[in-house]
C-alpha cells in the first residue's frame, strides 16, 4: 500500500514537471520525487535517433545525492573533451546502463519505438529498481515498471538526464568509431552517421553499408531507385 500511494503521488508531480522552466539542469525534480516516497529516481536519455546511421543509443543514470558530478549539462552544450571528463566521472559515482538499438530493430520497430524499447531495457537494466523514471521530451516507455515523467529539455533541467545524454553521446560517438574502422568508406568518425554533405555524397557513390538506417531517407530512396550492393567493408 506504501508503494502504490508513493506512486499515486509521483504521478501527481507529471503535469507541473513536464512544462520547462529552468536554464540549466538542477537535483529538484529527483528531489521532489523523493519528497515524494520514491526510492530510486532515474534520469534516461538518448543519442543518435536523427542519424542516416548507426544505432540509437540509450543511458539510463540513477545518481547519489550526495556524490553528484559539477558541471553536468545537455551533451550538445559540452565539448567532447569535457563530455569524455564527465563521462568517467559519472561512471564512478552512479548507477549506469547504456543500451543500443541497431538499425533492423529501427527498421522493425520505427526510430520512436527503438528508442522507447531501449528505454525501458536500459531502466530494467540498473541495478536498483527504479520507482520514478524522467524522460527527455514527450514519450515515456509504456513498458517501464513504474511512473515516467517526460520532460521537454530534459537534459537541461534535470542532472540525472543530463548525465544520461552525456553517457548516451560519448558511447554512441565510440560505436561510431568502430564502424568507421568497418567500413571507412563513409568518415562515420566524423560525422557520426549525421547526413552531412560529404555522407551523402559517400552514400552516392558507394551504396549504403549495413550500418546504414535502410528505412530512413535518403537510404531508403536510393535502395528503391536503383540497384545497390551493400557494402561489407
Amino acid at each position: 500500500m506504501a508503494r502504490k500511494a508513493a506512486t499515486a503521488a509521483i504521478l501527481e508531480t507529471s503535469a507541473e514537471l513536464f512544462a520547462p522552466e529552468a536554464d540549466f539542469p538542477d537535483f529538484s525534480h529527483e528531489a521532489m520525487a523523493y519528497a515524494r516516497g520514491a526510492q530510486c529516481v532515474v534520469g534516461v536519455d538518448e543519442a543518435g535517433r536523427g542519424p542516416l546511421a548507426g544505432p540509437v543509443v540509450v543511458a539510463a543514470v540513477r545518481l547519489d545525492p550526495e556524490r553528484i558530478p559539477q558541471g553536468l549539462n545537455d551533451s550538445k552544450k559540452l565539448t567532447a573533451e569535457r563530455r569524455e571528463e564527465l563521462f568517467a566521472e559519472i561512471l564512478a559515482v552512479a548507477d549506469v546502463s547504456v543500451v543500443s538499438a541497431p538499425p533492423s530493430d529501427i527498421l522493425s520497430l520505427n526510430i520512436r519505438g527503438a528508442t522507447l524499447a531501449a528505454m525501458a531495457r536500459a531502466v530494467r537494466a540498473l541495478p536498483c529498481a527504479a520507482d520514478c523514471v524522467l524522460v527527455d521530451g514527450r514519450d515515456v516507455p509504456p513498458m517501464l515498471a513504474c511512473p515516467g515523467i517526460a520532460l521537454i529539455g530534459g537534459d537541461g533541467r534535470s542532472v540525472s538526464i543530463a548525465a544520461a545524454s552525456i553517457v548516451a553521446k560519448v558511447m554512441r560517438d565510440r560505436m561510431c568509431a568502430i564502424m568507421d574502422c568497418d567500413a571507412p568508406n563513409f568518415g562515420f568518425a566524423g560525422h557520426k552517421g549525421y547526413g552531412t554533405a560529404a555522407h551523402l555524397k559517400a552514400l552516392n557513390l558507394h551504396g549504403p553499408c549495413r550500418h546504414h538506417r535502410s528505412a530512413f531517407a535518403p537510404v531508403a530512396a536510393l535502395l528503391v531507385t536503383q540497384t545497390v550492393v551493400v557494402v561489407e567493408s
